[in-house]
């Protein structure tokens, strides 16, 4: 078989391998956010990756769904269940010492199966480990693979690239992505590893990258939004950004993540997240007036305080979300610890619940405000374009003048009902009602 990775190519044998040579890769970019479901086996895996224990966990993880590891991956049944029909059709890879680097899912696959080999080809003993990865990023980004890394495992290959000195023009070739959707996951996964790192308490426990898997097109809209607001008003850009990111945390839907936006600073909702919101952890600390630049010796000013109770809101939130989803059941996080947790996120939510409800209800209100006026300048639109096509009819000599005789008249009755409606109730009327009155009381007179 040929193998490709970084622009370069290399023809390998393929052979049989038994099962019980090959190795689950711990590098893998499938299962890389997956593997803090388990504190202790990840550090494990770090430790010794090639002792059953490891590989036990690598092959759960392999199985698992990307976005809830306590689930079975019904992708992952499906690929069983192909190979169980119709066998193995394209050979997986291995490294000279038999660590998987594509395939890992399908050869979990295999020995859920029974089977006792899978057909792989074979790397050259030189390759290095940053061969090893080009090539299996080479791989999983083709069109046709079985199935994708998941959102969070992709925007860390990504990073690993940069890692590698790549260019954002590299990758963004590479990964069959423009170069603006490259920043754009740099930006989200730096905003989640934030995130996670606020989250942590004392111990350093907190938040995993899994738990931002499903999130994607949330995440997009926030750093869309962001973007185009940053740079006219700062403060609004990262007060939003911390409402929809603990919108998000709450796993509220897009479309109700979205009614978080200019309107709702405008109608201050933010205010009533703050007022009735977790109440703050000890004591508040005073608020910085600057922050200082390490080294250079220069002072820039730190968040304005309302930005700064927004991101102490989250973070309390953040906190609570990290007890709440942890798998620690020692003495010093108990069922209570979670229990209080999980009320301070129910409590939240209510609360979010209801903002962006007004939120909502007064964008409808404002739709229904501005339906009317864009229903008609779409049909102004229209007739401005009806003038064009008429020139060219008729210098064609094609105009179907009956046909255009009976549209006018559709439009003269249209007028009159939405005359008759326009001027009710109006003692003073403005001069396009106005206009539109006289019109109707002239065709009257008629």
């Amino acid at each position: 078989m040929t193998v490709e990775w970084n622009e370069q190519k290399a023809h390998v044998d393929v052979i049989d391998l038994p099962l019980s040579k090959l190795y689950f890769n711990p590098s893998t970019h499938r299962i890389r956010a997956q593997r803090s479901h388990d504190a202790v086996k990840d550090a494990e895996l770090d430790q010794n990756p090639w002792s059953g224990e490891s590989q036990d966990y690598l092959r759960f993880l392999l199985q698992a769904s990307p976005t809830d590891t306590d689930l079975r991956d019904i992708e992952f049944d499906a690929l069983k269940d192909s190979l169980e029909e119709f066998g193995q059709n394209d050979p997986g890879l291995v490294t000279h010492q038999g660590i998987v680097v594509n395939g890992n899912t399908r050869a979990a696959a295999l020995q859920l199966l029974h089977k006792q080999s899978m057909r792989v080809g074979v790397l050259p003993e030189s390759f290095t480990w940053a061969d090893i990865n080009a090539v299996e990023l080479s791989l999983q980004l083709r069109r046709d693979h079985r199935r994708d890394y998941s959102y969070i495992n992709r925007i860390i290959a990504m990073e690993e690239q940069a890692a590698l000195g790549r260019t954002p023009e590299q990758i963004a070739k590479e990964f069959r992505i423009q170069v603006r959707t490259y920043h754009q996951e740099r930006w989200i996964l730096a905003t989640i590893r934030e995130l996670i790192k606020r989250s942590q308490d004392a111990a350093g426990g907190g938040l995993r990258l899994v738990d931002w898997e499903g999130a994607q097109e949330r995440l997009k809209e926030l750093q869309r939004l962001y973007v185009k607001l940053e740079t006219l008003d700062h403060d609004q850009a990262e007060i939003l950004k911390e409402l929809r990111l603990a919108a998000i945390l709450l796993n509220f839907s897009k479309t109700d993540v979205r009614y978080i936006n200019e309107d709702f600073l405008k109608e201050r909702l933010e205010q009533k997240l703050l007022s009735a919101g977790p109440a703050p952890e000890g004591r508040p600390e005073a608020k910085p007036t600057g922050v200082m630049i390490p080294g250079l010796g220069v002072e820039v000013p730190a968040d304005s305080s309302a930005v700064a109770d927004m991101k102490a809101l989250n973070d309390r939130l953040l906190r609570a979300a990290a007890v709440v989803r942890s798998r620690s059941e020692g003495p010093d996080l108990g069922n209570e610890a979670k229990e209080q947790a999980q009320s301070v996120l129910d409590d939240a939510k209510k609360i979010f619940d209801d903002a962006i409800e007004s939120a909502g209800r007064s964008a409808r209100l404002r739709k229904r405000k501005q339906l009317a006026p864009a229903r008609l300048a779409e049909a102004c639109a229209s007739i401005d374009q009806c003038v064009s096509d008429l020139v060219q009819a008729r210098t064609s000599r094609s105009l179907d003048e009956e046909a255009f005789d009976d549209a006018v008249i559709k439009l003269r009755g249209s007028l009159l009902k939405l005359a008759k409606q326009a001027g009710r109730g109006l003692h003073d009327p403005g001069d396009g009602v106005a206009w539109l009155m006289d019109a109707v009381a002239t065709e009257g007179r008629q």
